[in-house]
Parts: C-alpha cells; sequence; structure tokens
C-alpha cells in the first residue's frame, strides 16, 4: 500500500472510531521521532510532517464534549498542546530555540470548536484551570530545561499513572533538579507556577514527594537558570 493511501485510511479510521481513539496515530508519530529520553529528531521528523498535521486535525475536528470525562479531556489538551508545538518547531526548523520565534506562544494556531487559540490559551485557560499540578510535567515547551516529551501520547486510562510518571521523573532529572539532603535547586516551573503548587509549604511537600533524596527541613532552595536550547 502506497504512503498516501495508508495515511488516508488511518485517519478515516480515527475519524470514524472517535477522538480518543486517535491518540494512537501520536503514539505512533513519537515512537519514530523521539527517543526514550526525550530527545525529538526534528530534522528527520520534518521530512515526514504529515501524520503530525493529520493527528492535529482529528483532534480539531473532534474537539471535547460536555459529557467527557475529565481524563478525556486532560488527554487531550496536553496532546494537543505537544504536538502544536511539535508542528511549531516543524514549520520553523532548523531553529535553535523556540524562543527565536515570534509570540510562539501567543499566536492562535490551533482551531477548538470553530475559533483558532494560542498554546497560551490551551495551558492557561484551560489545563491550569484544572487544577492538575502534574500537567507542568507532562506539557512540553521543545525546550532543554522542559520536562521531556514522552514518546507515547497520554491517555484517559491511564492518565494517573502517566501524570506520577512524568512528575517523578522530571523531578529526579539532574538537568532539571538538583536535589540533595541539604540543598535543593529547582526548575523555574516551581517559580513561574507557584499558584499551582499551593503556597510555599505545599511546594516543598510536592517537591518532596517526588525526589528520591529526602530533603532536611532546614536545606537550602534556589531556582535554577532556565535552559531554552531546542531539546533535540
Amino acid at each position: 500500500m502506497k504512503k498516501p493511501i495508508l495515511i488516508g485510511c488511518m485517519l478515516l479510521c480515527a475519524l470514524a472510531f472517535g477522538q480518543k481513539n486517535s491518540h494512537e496515530l501520536w503514539t505512533a508519530e513519537l515512537k519514530k521521532y523521539v527517543s526514550e529520553d526525550g530527545k525529538v529528531n526534528y530534522k528527520k521528523w520534518k521530512e515526514s510532517p504529515e501524520g503530525l498535521a493529520n493527528y492535529i486535525s482529528i483532534l480539531e475536528k473532534n474537539p471535547p464534549q460536555d459529557y467527557w470525562k475529565r481524563n478525556d479531556s486532560l488527554a487531550y489538551f496536553i496532546n494537543a498542546y505537544n504536538a502544536v508545538t511539535v508542528k511549531l518547531i516543524l514549520d520553523n526548523y532548523p531553529i535553535k530555540s523556540i524562543r527565536r520565534l515570534i509570540t510562539p506562544w501567543r499566536f492562535k494556531r490551533f482551531e477548538l470548536n470553530g475559533k483558532k487559540v494560542s498554546l497560551n490559551h490551551i495551558e492557561h485557560q484551560i489545563l491550569r484551570k484544572m487544577k492538575e499540578p502534574r500537567i507542568h510535567f507532562a506539557i512540553n515547551c521543545a525546550s532543554a530545561s522542559c520536562p521531556n516529551l514522552p514518546n507515547e501520547a497520554f491517555y484517559a486510562h491511564r492518565m494517573n499513572a502517566q501524570l506520577e510518571k512524568a512528575s517523578y521523573a522530571f523531578m529526579n532529572d539532574p538537568s532539571k533538579n538538583k536535589i540533595n539532603e541539604t540543598s535543593v535547586e529547582v526548575s523555574k516551573i516551581f517559580f513561574w507556577f507557584q499558584k499551582d503548587f499551593g503556597d510555599k509549604k505545599q511546594r516543598r511537600q510536592f517537591i518532596s514527594r517526588y525526589a528520591e533524596t529526602p530533603i532536611s527541613e532546614d536545606a537550602k532552595w534556589k531556582f535554577l537558570p532556565y535552559d531554552w536550547a531546542l531539546n533535540e
């Protein structure tokens, strides 16, 4: 079967079975171009962007419905955010950093219920309002200091386990956070989105929950510089 015919069949099947099953298409793309440690092969992906474009098109044609459960919506918007971010990079590749682009997070580039919305809208007006702080370790901004882009989609039926895995992996990655008993250097994500993690005590409890290393009560805390280099 020729490639265009195969892609067309996948698109029709996904539309027939509905959006919630279409995330398998996203997983297929991620498996091809994202390594286990979150490195993205944008150069190779740019040569075959059709699968990504089709997946985004399916999401746009199948927006969340009122009867959806919370985890269905979480999976939809986390995957949408990550897929649209990857497409943004591919559309402008080669590029050294997403911050080299003009308004990468404010430009309206995803259609939701007939209206174009931005990455900022998805993150701040939808995902953050779902009161799930672990989303900050699931969405990816195509940068070295971001949580790794997983090489599989997020799924409603596995949402809690996947968010737990992402949070644990991020907290214990020495390129993102540097934690020992007496010194805690954490990502600026905990500064930028501190309201999502609660007050100072609650943020420390959250970090301690996932950190492999026990943290003493008198440990010194600081925020690490953020590396915006492309995650390739």
